[in-house]
């Protein structure tokens, strides 16, 4: 049955070849049981091999028709309405001829609603029954045939229900699987391409302002800008390495880390960095790199924009939340956030925490974060 939050949908269609070998082609092999009354008919009339011979043909043309077709409700007059009155005008001549009941009920099962085949279960075994009362075949015999039809059209009919239903939920399934994986690989090419942001955005920026230093002190001061110079390539080196590791899924980083590239980032914009952090304070991995990552995103935006001569950086712990704060004496103002801040706020929104900017006397940046979630 449909899955409550997905359409519903049919199996996937097959193709005609490989309907041709599908395993439901040997229930035909049950219609030749209406050849068995003229076969050990003692005193059997010359119609009998005709009719028998015909109910054969019909039913494998209509049941086969099906198969190839697949179940659908537009089969209901093309095959079980058919089988039905094949059936009714056969049985009371050949008492076996009632297997067709039995056919018209699986198709029912395969093609209709519960509702819908149940009715139609119902109405074919009053239609047996009516030709079991009129059936020209002697007793015993007439009732070997109808009796087992009796059983068998809702034994197969509600097989088959709860075997389409089966199909149903496992295509279904198979849905929600391709659903999830989509999502999942939605959500892994969101999570690089804002670890790549942040990275590359912090590495970046530290590379384009010690270039800018380094082309000016060149002419003045060679030997601070030879040590300009083996700066960004170190900051070049780390951020290809960061880079690598995280398309692997296996970049983590810590306070301590960001706290250090933080001040060599500063160090080239002439801002003063003031820390203040407890050594103690022991985070869980995933809420230290989540921290480690803002830190580098706030520091970034200190280098890049603020215009800033001192960012005090503060990371704390009480009983409810760890606090980190990085406030700088720039410009301020309340322009509209980036993509970097924006994905910073999912980040720490993933560890139920929270960020408030402000802009008012330079830019304080504060993120908290629960302390079930950090420690």
């Amino acid at each position: 049955m449909s899955s409550p939050d997905l359409p519903e949908a049919g199996p996937a269609p097959r193709s005609a070849a490989s309907r041709l070998l599908t395993w439901e082609w040997v229930y035909l092999g049950y219609v030749l049981f209406v050849l068995a009354q003229p076969y050990f008919s003692p005193q059997r009339a010359w119609w009998e091999w005709p009719l028998a011979i015909s109910v054969c043909a019909a039913t494998a043309l209509l049941y086969g028709t099906t198969l190839l077709r697949g179940p659908s409700a537009r089969h209901i007059w093309s095959s079980i309405m058919p089988l039905a009155a094949v059936g009714a005008l056969a049985a009371p001549f050949n008492t076996n001829a009632s297997v067709l009941f039995i056919y018209a009920a699986a198709v029912a099962g395969k093609a209709l609603p519960w509702r819908d085949a149940r009715l139609w279960f119902a109405g074919l075994t009053v239609l047996n029954s009516v030709t079991a009362l009129v059936s020209r075949v002697p007793m015993p015999y007439r009732l070997w045939g109808f009796c087992s039809a009796l059983v068998l059209i809702w034994v197969i009919g509600l097989l088959e229900l709860k075997q389409r239903d089966r199909r149903q939920e496992q295509e279904n399934q198979r849905l929600r699987s391709a659903q999830a994986e989509l999502l999942a690989a939605i959500a892994e090419r969101e999570r690089i391409a804002r670890d790549l942001h942040d990275l590359l955005g912090h590495s970046l920026t530290a590379v384009v302002m010690r270039a800018q230093l380094t082309k000016e002190l060149a002419a003045v001061d060679p030997e601070r800008a030879r040590t300009e110079a083996e700066e960004i390539e170190r900051n070049a080196r780390e951020a290809l390495a960061a880079v690598r590791s995280t398309v692997t899924g296996w970049r983590r980083t810590s306070i301590r880390a960001e706290l250090e590239a933080a001040r060599r980032a500063l160090a080239g914009t002439d801002v003063t960095l003031r820390v203040a952090y407890d050594d103690n304070l022991i985070l869980v991995a995933a809420a230290e790199h989540e921290l480690g990552l803002a830190l580098r995103e706030a520091v970034t935006n200190v280098a890049r924009h603020a215009r800033a001569t001192i960012c005090h950086i503060g990371l704390d712990a009480d009983e409810e939340r760890v606090r980190l704060v990085i406030a700088d004496d720039g410009i301020g103002g309340t322009a509209p956030e980036g993509t970097g801040l924006n994905g910073l706020r999912e980040r720490i929104a993933k560890l139920g925490g929270a960020v408030q900017r402000t802009g008012s006397a330079g830019t304080t940046l504060t993120i908290t974060v629960p302390i079930g979630a950090a420690r």
